[in-house]
């Protein structure tokens, strides 16, 4: 995945609470340059960004989906995804399961994981 072609990415899993990387990764990702879509059925508003409640709410011309969820919550959102025809994906550590794995590999999707995305865009 390259990520010097990314320019708007949706965070799954977003929040309010600055000291959850679902927050975190909003900001540093802003500071950055990157136009950011927090989404998440339990805020209007998150770090001065209108919130989509759920992947369906989100405009196609998505480049990156990066989820920020408990791997059951994410095998959920990532079919969703799919459906949607969303397939650049990005699983936090701790994000990702075999199940996902498993999903992705009979869908064709090659995703990342178990990378930090915060870490991966100060490379470039």
């Amino acid at each position: 995945m390259n990520l010097k072609t990314i320019k708007k990415v949706a965070v799954i899993g977003a929040t309010t609470n600055r000291e959850k990387y679902g927050n975190i990764i909003i900001r540093d990702l802003k500071k950055k340059g990157f136009e950011i879509i927090p989404v998440t059925p339990k805020y209007d508003e998150i770090e001065g960004i209108k919130t989509v409640k759920e992947v369906k709410d989100l405009p196609k011309e998505v480049d990156l989906l990066v989820f920020v969820v408990p791997p059951k919550v994410g095998l959920e959102i990532t079919k969703e995804a799919l459906k949607y025809g969303f397939k650049n994906l990005w699983y936090q550590p701790g994000a990702y399961s075999e199940d996902i794995n498993e999903y992705l590999k009979k869908n064709n999707i090659k995703a990342a994981h178990d990378l930090c995305i915060m870490v991966e865009t100060n490379k470039n």
